[in-house]
């Protein structure tokens, strides 16, 4: 599974950004989706997660309710829609897919990683 994230950006604090992660392979829909940050200086943390329907989501209580995992499976793509956004949300977000189909929370459960997207919040 190759991932391919997108949608970074400079935004500033209050404002929102849509990132996506479109991955390769035809079993895309059976894979548990997540989406994790490493801020400077810091270690990498869980965001969000989805399970392969979409059915089932998890968050990070620092993002609960700003934040929203989504996916359309005919394209391939999970989205992280991001709004009322701070400075602490700055950081390189990655998207993960599992070789499960649930909704994980422990970057131990992922097996495959995107690059990673930069998203700055500043004024």
């Amino acid at each position: 599974v190759q991932l391919q994230a997108s949608g970074g950006g400079l935004v500033q604090p209050g404002g929102s950004l849509t990132l996506s992660c479109a991955a390769s392979g035809r079993t895309f829909r059976s894979y548990g989706m997540g989406w994790f940050r490493r801020a400077p200086g810091k270690e990498r943390e869980f965001v969000s997660a989805i399970n392969w329907s979409g059915g089932s989501t998890g968050y990070a209580d620092s993002v609960r309710g700003r934040f929203t995992i989504s996916r359309d499976n005919a394209k391939n793509t999970v989205y992280l829609q991001m709004n009322s956004l701070k400075p602490e949300d700055t950081a390189v977000y990655y998207c993960a897919a599992s070789d499960g189909s649930g909704t994980y929370y422990d970057v131990g459960e992922y097996a495959y990683w995107g690059q990673g997207t930069l998203v700055t919040v500043s004024s």
